[in-house]
């Protein structure tokens, strides 16, 4: 099969932060810069909680718990966060920040743009690390254009997730592997029992695999965090990029991704036999 993209990987904002310091973990974020060259598509959350730690480290104390300030926190939190990737990848690479919203993937003219954008990096000898727009987006009218696209589209993508954005991206440019790195090893049929983690979600083709990425979906409750889908959510982003020939690969982020592709560590394995 051919794929345009060698690689589209997420990585999610609790496992980017220290949880004993409260801030970027930098040896987990330069070790994972190191891998990443032209080809690659990082799609990267952690603005928003960046930017909430730097604001409490600068002032001592928090913003309300509100959208509106949520906005501003990830404002303060991209500026920090991107200049981390540009610190510790390869210097012979350029890095691009890609900002996007729902309209970027609902949208044809829209997302076709963000197709070619993206695939001319890799021409290009550049890295881009994409991000949902948390800074200008607001909630309500988020929803309301998306309940808008929902009754004249068959699928409507959100994006605000950015699993989903990860996902969506993989189909979108046809990667060869998804990986989306998370703070556990991958999908367990048991959160509470390490021992139930599943190796791998296989199908004969599409057909098949979509049945059994809906099977395990059973198992999956929970989330990282508030507002976070939790591994349910992750299985159905991925149902479309699987069913395309992805090979994905859920798994967690103290490990490299060449230690994760050669399969030398657990994970979670989505694929067509």
């Amino acid at each position: 099969m051919q794929f345009d993209v060698e690689l589209v990987g997420k990585i999610g904002s609790m496992a980017l932060i220290s949880k004993k310091d409260r801030i970027i973990d930098y040896t987990r974020v330069a070790r994972l810069s190191a891998e990443l060259k032209p080809g690659y598509i990082w799609v990267s959350s952690g603005a928003t909680e960046i930017g909430r730690l730097d604001y409490r480290m600068r002032t001592g104390q928090d913003l309300p718990d509100t959208e509106e300030y949520k906005a501003d926190y990830a404002a303060q939190g991209q500026t920090i966060l991107m200049e981390t990737y540009r610190r510790y990848i390869n210097p012979n690479y350029g890095v691009r920040q890609v900002l996007v919203e729902h309209q970027h993937f609902n949208q044809p003219e829209k997302c076709e743009h963000l197709k070619r954008l993206l695939l001319r990096c890799a021409e290009q000898n550049a890295i881009p690390i994409v991000n949902y727009n948390d800074c200008v987006s607001a909630e309500e009218n988020r929803r309301m254009e998306i309940a808008s696209l929902a009754t004249t589209c068959e699928h409507v993508y959100e994006g605000v997730d950015n699993d989903e954005t990860a996902a969506h991206i993989a189909s979108l440019v046809h990667a060869k592997t998804l990986v989306i790195l998370t703070c556990v090893d991958g999908i367990y049929t048991d959160p509470a029992d390490p021992s139930t983690l599943v190796r791998e979600i296989a199908g004969k083709d599409d057909l098949e695999l979509v049945s059994e990425i809906e099977r395990y979906k059973a198992y999956c409750a929970g989330a990282s965090r508030k507002f976070a889908g939790g591994a349910r959510a992750k299985l159905e982003y991925v149902k479309e990029a699987a069913a395309l020939g992805t090979e994905v690969l859920i798994a967690n982020a103290k490990y490299s991704l060449a230690e994760i592709r050669a399969g030398e560590v657990p994970c979670t394995r989505i694929r067509i036999r």
